[in-house]
């Protein structure tokens, strides 16, 4: 079996246990930026999935980044599938179906998405495994032959909902972010719909089994149980019955120490928390976490009583900083408020200041917004916040005008303004600022790259329709984009931005618009105007950063983009017909470097593979 000459360290989905790092850095140079202008279609390989009337199905966005081990490329599809690749040609070599789709659509409202597997190496018989959680099974394949490994669970299949504090519906138990790998145990978290709002939906408990047998070792409650430290941040004993409070994003390790970093996201629900008053712990929070033993070392709430789907929704980046002369081992957790806060990894305190300000008021029946939010002194925002009348859509003066007017029927102001009846606008929008692409860092500059989404969203609270999946008494309700005149943002460009931070400073290098829109600057509404060069692309897909000084990103343009990492330029850039759905990665094989990301959704999902 070949060996690849250099195993990648690149993106959030990767395995190695060197790279669960969140970092997204690459120390291959081949590919530079002198001769990256003359990078090539290498391979490209599609899908096949499609819509599956008998199961009502439907695959979403192809989010997956890759895996490169022992000369092999590994991934997911939308549909949960797992397939190993030649990394030359893109040939297929195995594939493995869990057949996810039988338990039919996902709740999500998104379609299948999975974003990538975890690699654990078996020390006593040196054989390589493959870990796949899909919906509420951790699956375990012989990376040879895409077999499950008969002795893991049953079969090859663990249960997920085996220790949860409640019972369950499979169906509305879903994963996406790839496990995290250490020593012995497979650690995963989970995905709840935000649209599910009942008592006792589905908990977001994180779980460690181990990784020969399958069998449960630990668990970590996100919500604490009666007793446990925070549980008195619940009011009326809502930690009781309170789900999601999960961790559907990345999550990263600090395999030297043992130390487990988990990004958490909002409670149920969303968008309207009278039923669980309080601050909530461990709720939109960074938790760093005993990987052996699921102990809490240390932990920062960075939403109080989340009521804007501001959930943590990036892998936190583990990054090594020299601040004021001192050297710090540090974790980066960016936010959807666009926000970056950073920690000593190790004791939790903030490397600069956190300052709690206060914000508004809800004016929600039953609703109790927390008086004060936490804001970090530094770096500066990377996101535009909060909204004003001269924050509306400008590119001619009849549809600014007409902008500012749709404004003033719903409820703006600053950051943490909270949902409304009236409707609030939110900016940034229920995607960020970041989200689950992260950061990458570059550790010869001490800066991290981080592609933003400048998007505002709509967000009115009122009553549900009967559901069986809802029991609340509001709920978010209508759109979710804020747009006007037939679909125009109702906000200005670019909705796009990429920004490097200088973290041993604390202050922002560079920021550029990013992407483009071509649906927005085909609009019959703008035909005839002058518009900028680019209005931005919209996408929670994040970069790499490589040694020779590019930074790869497609960030959900139709394009991928070989960006300097001076002052954010264009080098090169390979269009596509679909939006760029996952975030790249790179390795090195047989004395060639390659580039490759995944596109598309459903029918026109394709995986692209560049190299010189």
């Amino acid at each position: 079996m070949f060996k690849p000459l250099l195993l990648l360290i690149a993106a959030a989905a990767i395995a190695q246990n060197s790279s669960q790092s969140g970092a997204q850095y690459s120390t291959l140079t081949q590919i530079n930026r002198t001769n990256v202008k003359n990078l090539k279609l290498a391979w490209q390989w599609t899908t096949g999935e499609k819509r599956l009337d008998e199961f009502q199905t439907t695959p979403g966005v192809f989010e997956a980044t890759p895996i490169m081990v022992d000369g092999t490329l590994y991934l997911t599809t939308p549909y949960n599938r797992v397939v190993a690749l030649d990394p030359v040609t893109g040939n297929p070599r195995w594939s493995y179906d869990p057949r996810a789709y039988e338990d039919g659509q996902v709740p999500n409202g998104t379609g299948f998405v999975h974003r990538g597997i975890a690699f654990w190496r078996d020390s006593a018989n040196h054989r390589g495994r493959i870990l796949l959680n899909s919906r509420a099974k951790l699956i375990e394949l012989d990376s040879e032959t895409g077999k499950p490994v008969t002795g893991f669970g049953d079969n090859g299949v663990a249960n997920l909902l085996q220790a949860l504090a409640w019972q369950v519906d499979p169906k509305q138990y879903t994963s996406t972010s790839p496990p995290v790998v250490y020593k012995d145990l497979i650690i995963v978290g989970n995905g709840v719909a935000d649209r599910i709002a009942y008592k006792k939906d589905p908990p977001g408990d994180i779980h460690a089994f181990n990784a020969r047998t399958g069998k449960l070792v630990w668990i970590f409650h996100t919500v604490p149980r009666k007793g446990e430290f925070g549980s008195d941040t619940w009011e009326n004993a809502a930690n009781e019955f309170t789900g999601h409070t999960n961790v559907w994003a990345p999550m990263t390790l600090d395999e030297k120490r043992g130390l487990l970093y988990i990004p958490v996201s909002t409670p149920s629900n969303d968008f309207y928390g009278a039923r669980r008053l309080g601050q909530g712990l461990f709720a939109d929070s960074i938790v760093c976490l005993d990987a052996a033993t699921g102990k809490r070392k240390w932990h920062y709430q960075l939403t109080h009583h989340g009521l804007w789907d501001y959930d943590m929704p990036s892998p936190p980046a583990l990054v090594s900083v020299t601040v004021n002369g001192k050297h710090i081992d540090a974790v980066v957790q960016l936010t959807k408020q666009g926000f970056a806060f950073v920690f000593d990894r190790v004791t939790g305190v903030p490397v600069w200041p956190i300052e709690e300000r206060p914000v508004l008021a809800s004016d929600v029946p039953g609703e109790k917004a927390w008086p004060t939010q936490p804001f970090p002194t530094k770096p500066p925002a990377i996101s535009p916040q909060g909204v004003t009348l001269d924050d509306a859509f400008d590119l001619t003066p009849e549809l600014k005008a007409e902008a500012q007017a749709e404004l003033k029927k719903y409820r703006i102001g600053p950051l943490f303004t909270p949902p409304s009846l009236q409707g609030t606008i939110m900016h940034p929008g229920l995607i960020g600022g970041a989200n689950w692409g992260g950061g990458a860092f570059d550790p010869e500059t001490g800066i991290l790259y981080v592609k933003t989404t400048n998007q505002a969203a709509l967000v009115r609270v009122g009553k549900p329709e009967p559901s069986n999946e809802v029991d609340a008494d509001y709920v978010r309700t209508g759109s979710t984009n804020a747009v006007f005149h037939n679909g125009l943002p109702l906000l200005k460009p670019p909705y796009g931005l990429l920004n490097a931070i200088d973290l041993n400073r604390g202050e922002l290098a560079w920021q550029v618009p990013f992407g483009d829109d071509a649906r927005l600057r085909n609009n019959p509404a703008l035909k005839g105007v002058t518009l900028p060069a680019k209005l931005g692309a919209a996408g929670a897909q994040g970069a790499i950063v490589t040694k020779s000084g590019l930074i790869f990103v497609g960030g959900g343009d139709t394009a991928l983009h070989a960006v300097d990492v001076k002052d954010g330029s264009d080098l090169w850039t390979f269009p596509f017909k679909g939006r760029t759905g996952g975030t790249p990665m790179t390795y090195m094989f047989q004395d060639k470097q390659y580039v490759v990301i995944a596109t598309g959704a459903g029918a026109d999902a394709i995986l692209y593979a560049f190299s010189l």
